[in-house]
């Protein structure tokens, strides 16, 4: 039987397998209900930021997080795609993170969880993203097929099954709520909660849907967040979305992390604690302090 670790991701069909594998355990999660994940009181959640394509961020979390040493240690990680080439006109090479993750996933299928984000739904959905004059999407589909030439088709399609698969947030059981982002003011009060309960639809996927105004939301006020906190019985959020140069954020309730340059952030979490707000944003820890 060939070992998780001799996986070759430079080829299509494994790298296939892979992608659809992780989209089946993504799914039959044993912690999941609906689109929600569903973490206990015990042991040490590692939240993340933004990574987009970060190799050199992603490795050293998995070093911090040890899961080979550290069986009560989860992590969770969200917008893995779509990193920012250097030079500019360069190809995107994001997916070789986004198979990392994904082995990661095969190998420590109890401690290692995805969450939706806005890029990754994007990339799903055909919705272009611009930035700077490029095409995110279309530089992300370059990096594929210098990646897998002919095979690229096969390997994008696999993508968006695995983005399919992803749940949309989680909580724990002492109240912290976990999503790339959170609605805006406009929706705060009328943001359809039932989305948590069930498989999101394309119609949650589009604009005017729930997943969308979650995954895009922005700007959230303290008011805006004491209604959202109020309508899902949590005491505290951590998200990641809106860019942080220093890695990271508080605003009220919500800690915002990014975790895909230099100054990046992720925040352990410890489960058994009641949330704190801003003895969350002590604990927060920067890759460069990783070895």
């Amino acid at each position: 039987m060939t070992k998780v670790r001799d996986l070759d991701l430079t080829d299509a069909a494994t790298a296939c397998q892979l992608l659809r594998d992780v989209a089946g355990l993504n799914r039959e999660d044993p912690i999941r209900r609906g689109s929600l994940l569903e973490f206990g009181a015990a042991g040490q959640l590692v939240m993340t930021g933004d990574l987009h394509g970060s190799q050199r961020n992603f490795q050293k979390l998995q070093r911090f997080c040890a899961l080979d040493r550290s069986p009560g240690r989860v992590v969770v990680l969200h917008e893995l795609i779509h990193e920012e080439p250097d030079p500019p006109l360069a190809p995107d090479f994001s997916i070789d993170v986004l198979l990392q993750a994904a082995l990661w996933k095969t190998e420590y299928p109890d401690n290692v969880f995805f969450l939706q984000s806005n890029h990754e739904l994007s990339q799903l959905c055909g919705h272009e993203i611009t930035k700077g004059g490029r095409s995110v999407l279309g530089d992300f589909e370059r990096g594929v097929e210098q990646r897998f030439g002919a095979d690229a088709g096969d390997v994008l399609a696999a993508v968006n099954a695995y983005i399919e698969s992803l749940p949309l947030a989680a909580r724990t059981a002492k109240g912290i709520f976990l999503a790339h982002s959170l609605p805006d003011g406009l929706y705060a009060e009328s943001f359809d909660l039932s989305v948590f309960e069930r498989e999101p639809t394309r119609a949650d996927y589009e604009p005017g849907g729930a997943a969308y105004a979650l995954v895009w939301g922005r700007f959230q006020s303290t008011a805006v967040l004491d209604v959202l906190a109020e309508r899902l019985d949590v005491e505290a959020f951590v998200v990641g979305h809106t860019p942080q140069e220093e890695g990271h954020a508080r605003v009220g309730r919500m800690i915002i992390l990014a975790s895909d340059h230099n100054h990046g952030a992720f925040l352990p979490i410890e489960l058994h604690k009641k949330p704190v707000p801003e003895e969350l944003e002590e604990n927060i820890r920067k890759f460069v302090s990783v070895e």
